[in-house]
């Protein structure tokens, strides 16, 4: 598919995802959502593909938000439809058997934090600002922000952010456990993609399955979120990586991981 609104690249690896308006903040269109959507769906069928990395175009911005003139001009019914598009994406996203990685390099701000809370962590520029600030607007959040937000941060910083509609800075994102890592603006994609390489490196079987454990663990009891892990660890001895990684820590050597998702 062609990109218009996006630019999509893979390279050891590792695929990048770039939002790519930057005259308008990488704010986010109807189409963009589009894109993102057949762009996830390429890397959910890419083997080859082991992370993928989220940034925005420019120096200002991974994504301010949705385009304000776009939507001004919803019907509630094309705004219902917007918002279970947008949904669709980031769930797809989410759902990944990849690990995804949020390089917040600007403003993330309504649904650029929506899509940022929908990667598995988020490394931010010190010069980075998040916030979901639809009230401003009469609205709420429709991409699941209000939702990812309050299993993130918890319910008070939840409903604080979202009624005052203010930006935080990466600092402030840090310190309540939104942001993971916070690096200069110059050093911000080195250091995301140190990490994605580390990650790649690693077996595809046990990344996915520690994904799908605490993604799935966090919304059961505790007994039943170990009985899941415990199927979880398991299923790993069926790929070809556990018996390589043993073997190479007892023969001390680096482990070389080429098993797949699918045998």
């Amino acid at each position: 598919m062609a990109y218009e609104n996006i630019l999509f690249e893979v390279e050891a690896g590792i695929a990048t995802l770039t939002f790519n308006r930057p005259k308008v903040l990488n704010a986010l269109t109807f189409e963009t959502i589009k894109e993102l959507a057949a762009a996830i769906r390429s890397v959910e069928e890419n083997e080859d593909v082991r992370v993928l990395i989220l940034t925005g175009a420019g120096d200002r911005a991974f994504v301010a938000g949705a385009d304000i003139k776009e939507l001004q001009e919803m019907s509630p019914l094309f705004a219902k439809h917007f918002a279970a598009e947008g949904q669709k994406a980031l769930f797809g996203l989410e759902n990944l058997a990849i690990p995804v990685i949020a390089c917040v390099n600007g403003f993330a701000l309504g649904g650029g934090c929506e899509i940022a809370l929908a990667c598995d962590f988020i490394y931010a520029s010190e010069s980075a600002k998040l916030g979901q600030p639809e009230i401003n607007l009469g609205i709420i959040p429709g991409f699941g922000g209000t939702q990812r937000l309050l299993r993130l941060v918890g319910r008070a910083r939840a409903k604080e952010l979202c009624l005052t509609g203010a930006m935080i800075t990466a600092e402030e994102a840090f310190n309540m456990g939104l942001v993971n890592k916070v690096f200069p603006p110059e050093t911000l994609m080195e250091e995301t993609r140190k990490v994605a390489s580390l990650i790649a490196s690693k077996g595809k079987v046990a990344i996915r399955t520690i994904k799908h454990v605490i993604d799935r663990g966090m919304d059961v009891d505790l007994y039943s979120a170990c009985a899941l892990e415990m199927d979880g660890f398991a299923l790993c001895f069926a790929s070809a990586d556990a018996k390589e990684g043993t073997s190479a820590f007892l023969e001390k050597r680096k482990p070389d991981f080429v098993g797949t998702l699918t045998g």
